[in-house]
């Protein structure tokens, strides 16, 4: 197993909480790592329809059967179950009793904010980092091919192709999860919308386009992004606030947390294709956003990410709050840095003054190095990013 970075967290907040909850898409290991966690423990998976059914039919027995704790999978598939949990936790006392888990935030978070609000504490999984990936010595050797296969665990412990396994895993849990909580008749419809979705990761947003090109109306889009979020498919990153006396974009931009499952559905196969593709760019920007994101989760900490945008075209890609500093950081998918590389940083940085800290260039080689003030990191080391 991968030693997960988010393992020393959940085992801190097993200390102060009696459940611990890891919610994230699929496949992302929650399950290994919950049972490596609670190694000892039980374990019952709600996805299994003859448990669920037992926990359906009678949660206090369900529960009875694990007086010491348990590791439960799935949650979300028997939220009735939540609230038989909140009185066996409060009667006990204990810490660290449950972990739960779960891959849907619409089901399992509205369960957990009425029946456990106060007696857990979240950490969301995403698929593997970098720097993980690294410590176990299975690091893609270069940055197109890791953009290729993205992060998730089967790739890494399995004898498949990301091809294979992209194909498989949209059919059997993006198209499942979706029908469970829209119940949609035209799946077909949905496919094509995921497809422009992915065509559009590091762009900003505009619904009434997509739903245009997909024959659906405004509202209904809205709907399916916001499944797409629930599902850990695609985060939408919010503008910061500052403006500096200028007027900005509103719209929030679009990516998906997996740069492997974009690939896929954008239909890039191979490296070579990766390498001349047009929208490289955008997924290696989608990339290493998503490895920031999962620096802070595997914290226990929520995004503290934004964008800047003006009316003019001036943006950086990301800015990080870290109280009343601001940190920008550029990313650039070549492997060659050239002057124009820092324009757009550099000016922001002249427009922040004294709120600027520790601006940062992240790009498609692998030197670490400073240059005018500015930290320059090759891919490989996003990681150490400290957010």
């Amino acid at each position: 197993m991968i030693k997960r970075s988010s393992e020393q967290c959940i085992r801190n907040l097993l200390r102060g909480f009696p459940v611990v909850t890891l919610t994230g898409p699929r496949q992302s290991g929650k399950s290994t790592l919950a049972k490596a966690l609670f190694a000892e423990r039980p374990y019952a998976s709600l996805e299994d329809p003859d448990l669920r059914q037992k926990a359906h039919d009678d949660p206090r027995s369900f529960l009875g059967r694990f007086p010491d704790g348990a590791v439960l999978d799935e949650v979300q598939r028997c939220p009735e179950l939540l609230s038989y949990l909140q009185t066996m936790v409060d009667n006990d006392h204990r810490l660290g009793l449950f972990i739960l888990t779960g891959s849907q935030q619409f089901g399992l978070m509205s369960g957990i904010t009425q029946s456990l609000a106060g007696r857990t504490a979240f950490v969301e999984l995403l698929p593997f980092s970098v720097s993980e990936l690294a410590n176990a010595g299975k690091l893609p050797a270069s940055s197109d091919s890791m953009l290729l296969s993205g992060g998730y665990p089967p790739l890494y412990d399995r004898d498949v192709t990301p091809s294979a396994w992209f194909g498989a895993y949209t059919a059997a849990y993006i198209e499942r999860d979706v029908r469970q909580i829209l119940k949609i008749q035209e799946l077909e419809t949905f496919q094509r919308f995921v497809r422009l979705c992915a065509g559009r990761t590091g762009q900003l947003l505009n619904l009434s386009s997509l739903a245009t090109e997909c024959g659906i109306t405004h509202n209904t889009a809205k709907a399916w992004i916001s499944v797409m979020e629930a599902s850990y498919l695609v985060y939408l990153l919010r503008p910061h606030h500052a403006n500096f006396n200028k007027r900005l974009v509103k719209m929030p931009k679009l990516y998906f947390y997996d740069s492997g499952l974009a690939a896929w559905l954008l239909g890039i196969r191979t490296e070579e294709q990766m390498v001349n593709h047009p929208l490289r760019g955008s997924l290696f920007e989608t990339f290493i956003i998503s490895e920031l994101l999962k620096s802070r989760f595997n914290r226990g900490e929520r995004s503290n990410l934004y964008f800047w945008r003006d009316s003019n075209g001036n943006e950086v890609d990301l800015i990080v709050e870290q109280g009343a500093s601001l940190m920008p950081i550029e990313i650039k998918s070549g492997k060659t840095l050239v002057r124009d590389s820092f324009a757009g940083l550099e000016k922001w940085c002249k427009l922040a003054a004294q709120n600027v800290v520790n601006p940062t260039l992240i790009y498609g080689g692998t030197d670490l190095y400073s240059h005018n003030g500015l930290r320059v990191m090759g891919w490989e080391h996003v990681g150490e990013v400290q957010l």
